[in-house]
Formats: structure tokens, sequence, C-alpha cells
């Protein structure tokens, strides 16, 4: 991080899944992934879930570039994509409510809800899920894994897996407060049937439209939300023919609303998106 002598950041969360959002085209950092360790721990740094960076883009109108708390780089993170796209505007940088924002996994439309001068709440076009098993990865045969006998950590789980841009492993369970999830978690997590890892979704279904769930994070552990997690969730729930196509997805941080649309595939994500604080490091 010596290259860098002062860096203006900005300090958001969606439902909680918080990060640190910097300006690629103003503040110039060339160990990105040394400098999302150090700033995302929570007692020697600013604290956070990882570092975004809004970076220039020739194929849409920004780039969002991301790194997990433990340096590793994501390809799509949906609770940080929705801060993007309140950043953007809330900062001038764009006057649209339409923005398009290229990550690894894509270009995703968001549409912003503005009140006043600010974006109080963005609607993400995810785009389709990914079943083939291959893509997502996992190593299991089968064009799709839905509520899979598998033996994880010496215990057997049935499990369903999505990609939604991360790679997900989601599990239904009886009471998600009763999961050891500090436990259970990295051993999903670093399960050799995973190559790139997974995030793991434990998902208790209270009724057609409304779903519990937490989320453990590759990369960063047990975290407050998980955007493409609860888009995840919602698919392997009308999968697994338990919800109706639109559902609240109640996570510790908050409510998500994801619509997994009939007409084209698409998952749709409604949710806040909340400015904490700025400041310089």
């Amino acid at each position: 991080m010596g290259e860098v002598k002062n860096m203006h950041f900005t300090k958001m969360h969606g439902c909680g899944n918080d990060y640190v959002y910097v300006d690629g085209a103003k503040e110039k950092v060339k160990d990105k992934s040394l400098l999302a360790k150090q700033i995302s721990d929570r007692h020697f740094g600013i604290g956070s879930d990882g570092v975004i960076f809004i970076n220039p883009s020739d194929e849409a109108d920004f780039e969002m570039e991301m790194y997990n708390a433990d340096g590793s780089q994501g390809e799509m993170c949906g609770n940080g994509i929705r801060c993007v796209g309140k950043y953007v505007y809330d900062h001038g940088m764009i006057k649209s409510d339409t923005v398009r924002i290229s990550t690894k996994a894509g270009i995703k439309t968001l549409k912003l809800k503005i009140e006043g001068d600010k974006a109080v709440e963005v609607t993400v076009d995810m785009g389709i899920p990914v079943f083939e098993p291959e893509n997502i990865p996992v190593k299991l045969d089968g064009d799709r894994i839905i509520s899979r006998p598998v033996a994880i950590g010496g215990s057997e789980y049935k499990i369903t897996c999505i990609s939604m841009g991360n790679p997900h492993c989601i599990v239904f369970v009886d009471d998600v407060n009763g999961i050891d999830i500090e436990k259970t978690g990295p051993l999903f997590e670093n399960d050799p049937i995973f190559p790139r890892k997974v995030n793991t979704e434990f998902i208790c279904v209270k009724d057609r439209t409304h779903i519990d769930m937490r989320v453990w994070e590759r990369g960063s552990g047990e975290t407050l939300a998980c955007g493409t997690g609860a888009c995840a969730a919602a698919v392997a729930c009308c999968l697994n023919g338990l919800t109706d196509r639109r559902i609240a997805v109640k996570l510790l941080g908050g409510i998500l609303d994801i619509e997994y649309d009939e007409k084209d595939d698409h998952v749709y994500m409604t949710g806040p998106a909340v400015t904490v604080f700025e400041g310089d490091i």
C-alpha cells in the first residue's frame, strides 16, 4: 500500500452487506488485493466485507471491480452493485435512473428509485441462472444439481447448485438459527467438489412468498446479506416447488425482494442501497 498516500473512500451497505467503495478513475492502486485485505479488517482497518472499485468502462456506463475481505477477486456482488448504482448517481457521475454496470459476470442493468436527489432503492436485472455443473462450477454429474444428496464434512446434505455470477450451494433447513455456520460454512466453502470454492445459503421456507436465509460467503465468511445468494435461493425454491416466483428473502441485515420471471427466465433483485460515511485513508 506504499504507493497510496491519501485515498478517498465511501463506506456503503446493502442490507448490512458492507463494502468500501473507491473511484478507480481518481485513485490509482497497484496492489488492490493487498489493499482489500488491509482496509477490510474490522479491527485494524475501516472494516467491511470487501472493497469495490468503480472504474471507467468501454462497454457499459461503469465497471465494478470487486475484492473480498481475504483479497480474492469476486465475479459479482448483488448488494455491492446496487451500491455502485447509488454511488454514481449520488456523486453526479450519471444523471439517468438507468445504469449499465460491467462485471466479471457480464453487464447488469440497474433501475434506480430516486427520492430528492438521491438513489434510495435499486432493482437489478441479475440475468439468467446457470445450472450446468461445469459452469457453476461443481464436480457432480448430470445436467442440474437439484436436491442432490452429497457428503460434506462427514454429514449428508441435499444440495441445489446454481450460479448467479458466483457459485452457490443452497441447503434447506428447518431453522436457520440452528446452524453452526462458523463450523459448517467453511466445510462447504472448501469441499473438493467446489473447485473455485462456493457461497453456501442455508434456507428455511416460511410460506409460498417468504424465506429466511443465512449465508457463508467464500472469502468473507458469514455476512449479513448476499444479493446473488438471495437470487440463487429464490431460484432453488422454485426448482424444488417450494415457493412462488416472487418472494421476500429475510437476511440477517434486512429483506430483499426477488422475482424469478417466468417470461424471460431472468432474476430481478430489489433492495436498499445506503451510504454510511465518507473518509480518507
